[in-house]
């Protein structure tokens, strides 16, 4: 009979130690993490500030997040569910509603911390590639890196979408051109009328000609938001363009209005006084019911 080495013997388990329960659940990237937060020593307890953009299947988020001891701090934060107050009634999770949300963050984090006046981004959209710079007898811009998560950072991506609506609307998001829609990386160029479409739907304006023309069923079930909100492909760019300057106009946020009272779901208790007073309507009604 062949010996077998025992591998992994008690002193083994022992000393196993598990790892961290987000990396057990697979959200979070300590890798990644770890080098987004470290800040210089010589900064003396500055925070340093990351634009994190997640997406659920309904929802993208953005936010402006610092880490402290105690844990991650969000100074803003936006929401593409916000976005139909700006006149952005669907498509919520496409490519120009991740530039908006983070357009709106953007603005949002700017207001509040007074350099919104200072620093107006790029409200004129050309699909150029554009970093904010310090002006000379002033602050410097508002400074924030890039959390994609454990998204894949593929060329085209929704989350380059949400960068560059914060770097357009006033937020120095260190960043190159290469990941952007339209670039090519043969040439090393990107193509800055492309990028402009995607900002401004061009790509879902045109799937939408293209299926209303060839299968009209199969468009009137994809698109039948679009239809009922009564928006059309010829639409999107206006009702984005509109979208950008009601964010800039008016980035603050409004809490949505709540429906009638909350209920926790707990009865609440019943006073000594209460619980005799029901007694007795049980006794009346039991003698009521045998009359």
């Amino acid at each position: 009979m062949p010996f077998v080495k025992l591998q992994k013997n008690k002193a083994y388990f022992k000393r196993y130690q598990v790892k961290y329960r987000r990396r057990r659940e697979g959200k979070t990237d300590y890798y990644a993490r770890k080098r987004l937060l470290v800040q210089a020593k010589n900064k003396y307890n500055a925070p340093k500030y990351r634009l994190v953009v997640r997406f659920t299947n309904t929802d993208i988020v953005c936010q402006v997040v610092s880490a402290k001891i105690q844990g991650d701090v969000v100074l803003a934060a936006a929401y593409s569910h916000e976005l139909p107050r700006y006149g952005i009634k669907v498509g919520l999770t496409n490519w120009a509603a991740a530039y908006a949300t983070g357009l709106l963050v953007a603005r949002r984090v700017l207001v509040k911390l007074g350099l919104d006046d200072k620093f107006e981004g790029f409200p004129e959209i050309d699909g150029s590639v554009q970093e904010v710079e310090a002006i000379e007898d002033g602050p410097r811009p508002f400074k924030a890196f890039l959390d994609v998560g454990l998204r894949r950072t593929t060329t085209g991506s929704k989350v380059f979408a949400a960068m560059k609506g914060a770097s357009d609307g006033g937020i120095y998001v260190p960043h190159s051109e290469r990941r952007f829609p339209g670039y090519d990386p043969e040439s090393k160029e990107l193509d800055s009328e492309v990028l402009r479409d995607y900002i401004f739907g061009g790509h879902v304006a045109e799937y939408m000609r293209s299926l209303k023309e060839e299968d009209e069923e199969r468009y009137n079930s994809q698109f039948s938001r679009f239809i009922k909100a009564g928006v059309s492909a010829d639409d999107l760019e206006d009702m984005y363009a509109e979208a950008h300057k009601a964010i800039r106009a008016d980035p603050s946020f409004k809490p949505t209005e709540k429906k009638g009272e909350y209920k926790n779901g707990k009865t609440p208790r019943l006073t000594a006084k209460e619980r005799k007073e029901r007694v007795q309507q049980k006794i009346e009604a039991f003698k009521a019911a045998q009359a």
